[in-house]
């Protein structure tokens, strides 16, 4: 009897010791984890993002000749000049004609001076260059005039093709550039951009 009294006491300590353990993993494990999550919040790192008026400038002048459009295209496009006084038929001279070929334009940002760009808290209000056509690279043998009427008095202007290619181009280009800014500002933390 003895025996079973002594096989008894022996389980029963081997499961007390048992339970001990377990029980000391337990806690072990929820101190780690409590220490751990002390030691997360203190050694916690936020990001900040740095939207001074100068960081704002600096970034924005790093794009340098921000490329915002390129074509290749066949595009109809039409340009006149007309006298507030005499009649077209007597001065104007209008333009219709068929493009073809690559043009780059964009926006420099090179030239951005500090007074074009305002920062307040959330808000930035920013003087966008205008754009410009960096190249260009017309196939002549597939852009033609389709159309020219100039009238009686004045002699063709040489220009008004140059420019009618030119104005189009350069409007998109300068739509881009707003949409990229508008992007690259609320990234930067701005919730109103606002571009002149």
């Amino acid at each position: 009897m003895d025996i079973d009294n002594r096989g008894r006491g022996v389980v029963t300590l081997l499961l007390g010791v048992a339970v001990g353990a377990l029980a000391m993993l337990v806690v072990a494990r929820q101190a780690a984890s409590s220490w751990g999550s002390v030691t997360a919040h203190l050694l916690r790192r936020t990001t900040q993002v740095d939207v001074s008026q100068p960081t704002v400038v600096n970034k924005i002048q790093q794009l340098q000749r921000l490329e915002t459009v390129v074509y290749t295209m066949d595009k109809v496009v039409s340009g006149e000049k007309e006298n507030a006084v005499l009649p077209d038929f007597l001065v104007g001279d209008r333009l219709l004609m068929i493009v073809h070929g690559d043009v780059v334009a964009g926006v420099d940002f090179g030239a951005l001076k500090s007074g074009d760009v305002v920062v307040l808290g959330k808000r930035v209000r920013l003087r966008l260059p205008t754009a410009q056509v960096f190249a260009t690279r017309l196939d002549n043998a597939r852009t033609r005039v389709y159309s020219r009427q100039t009238g009686l008095l004045v002699p063709v202007d040489p220009n008004l093709e140059t420019q009618v290619r030119q104005e189009g181009v350069l409007k998109t280009a300068n739509q881009n550039a707003r949409a990229t800014l508008t992007s690259l500002l609320q990234g930067l933390g701005f919730e109103r951009v606002e571009l002149e």
